[in-house]
Formats: C-alpha cells, structure tokens, sequence
C-alpha cells in the first residue's frame, strides 16, 4: 500500500432549493475540481434541507469522519438562513453577532448608502470562536470553526471565498490520472477490468459509458498518485482492451468460414 499522505474531505450542501430542483447545485462540482487540483479527496457530499436538525445531524458525522467539511448555502439574511445557528449547536457555542464582521459590513452598506438592517445584521452572526472567511465579492464573510468551513451558496461567493480559504489547508500526494478510449460497452469489459482493478487497490478505475447510434462504447479512467503506476496500469487495460479486439476477431473469422 502507498504511504503517500491522504487528506480528505467531505461537503454539506444546505437548502431546500436544492431538495426541490428549484435551484440547480454549481457547488459540488466546483469544490471537486478545486480540491483535487489540491491533493484533498474529496469523500462525501450531502443535501440537507433548512431543518436545524437535519444539519447539525450531518454535520456532525462528517466533520468526525473527514479531515475538512466544506459547508454552502444558508448564511444570508432571510428567516431560513439557519445554518450558522446549526453550526453553533453542533460544536456547543453560542451564535452570536461577530464585531468585525458588523464593522465591515456597516461599513459596506454606509458606502453604498444603505440601511445595515436587522436582516442584514443576520449574515454578521457566527459561532463563538470562528475565525472569517473573506468574501471579496459581497464582504459578508464565511467562517471557520474547527475542521469546517461554512461558506455561501451563491456560486460566485462560494468560489470567491473557496480561493481564500485553499492555500490554507493542509494537502496531500495529488491525484494523477489519465483515459482510455474503449470501443467497447461495459458489459464486455466488466470482467476483465475488474480483475485489474482488484490487482491494483492503489488505483481506482473508473468506467463511463457512452451511447452513439447503436453502439456502446467506453471511457476508461485510471487514477493514482503514482504515474508510474497509473501508466502500468493503463498498459494493463489497453492490453485488456486488445486482447477483446482479437477475440472478437477470430470469432468473427470463424463464423464466416
């Protein structure tokens, strides 16, 4: 087994939108690039709805689970913005309006000659002993509390603070990979590929099919944190993938002789 350091994390996606396909998830996908561009796997994804006890649930079994939680949506300023106060409860503190957060954004609406309302004053509150994500898009922070970093939902903002909070993480081996085109569908390769994998536990093979006409065919996707390893076995399933081609050749030779 390799004993290349392995950092992982998980994410929490909160709102009901996101239950209800009212509003269509950028998230996941983005925190899957960027942490893996970074050397964090990342294990784990749940979509919770705007319950208290349905997030503090979550929450709790990811950040003992994972090495980083990566939290979105629920930190605006609207009665259903609850995560904050969810977060608060699950590490047993208090939620209460952060100082530095109230003079930046104060600030910010007093540039802007707008009223820093009560609702408003809402995105300032964060559990007791957070430290603040930036947000150079819309100033409201994010927070860091433990091994969790709540984050908005709004794409943009979620990007915006993702950059800040990345150069301060731990990170391990990155991940190599690289494809293989099959012609062939996954009901051919199945076996085979399989087989590979099982010989290889230090990799991980993913197959994806694809549908053109009236014909199936595959990409192969071989990962690792070794390229000498993830070029071995990619050899391995382009030999597999050979081997199929001249079985079905000679049976088609043999049925039209």
């Amino acid at each position: 087994m390799s004993n290349e350091i392995i950092v992982t994390a998980a994410m929490l996606a909160i709102g009901d939108e996101l239950l209800s396909g009212r509003t269509k998830d950028k998230n996941i996908g983005h925190l899957a690039d960027v942490l893996l561009l970074a050397g964090i796997d990342l294990k784990e994804v749940r979509i919770v709805a705007d319950e208290e006890d349905a997030i503090v649930s979550a929450l709790n079994a990811l950040r003992g689970q994972y090495d980083y939680v990566f939290t979105s949506g629920g930190i605006g300023p609207t009665h259903d913005d609850i995560t904050a106060d969810a977060i608060a409860k699950a590490f047993g503190v208090a939620c209460e309006h952060d100082a530095e957060a109230m003079r930046l954004m104060g600030e910010m609406y007093a540039r802007r000659e707008m009223e820093f309302t009560e609702a408003r004053q809402r995105m300032a509150r964060m559990p007791v002993g957070s430290k603040h994500v930036a947000n150079p898009v819309s100033t409201a922070p994010g927070f860091n509390i433990g091994n969790v970093y709540v984050m908005a939902g709004v794409p943009q903002v979620f990007q915006a603070m993702l950059d800040n909070v990345i150069p301060t993480l731990r990170t391990g081996a990155r991940v190599l990979s690289t494809a293989i085109s099959c012609p062939y569908g996954e009901g051919e390769i199945g076996t085979p590929l399989g087989l590979i994998q099982k010989a290889h536990p230090d990799t991980s093979i993913g197959s994806y099919p694809r549908y053109v006409g009236q014909f199936f065919s595959t990409e192969i996707v071989v990962r690792g944190r070794s390229a000498e390893l993830v070029e071995n076995v990619a050899a391995e399933v382009r030999a597999m993938i050979e081997t199929i081609r001249q079985s079905k050749a000679k049976e088609n030779q043999s049925a039209e002789a």
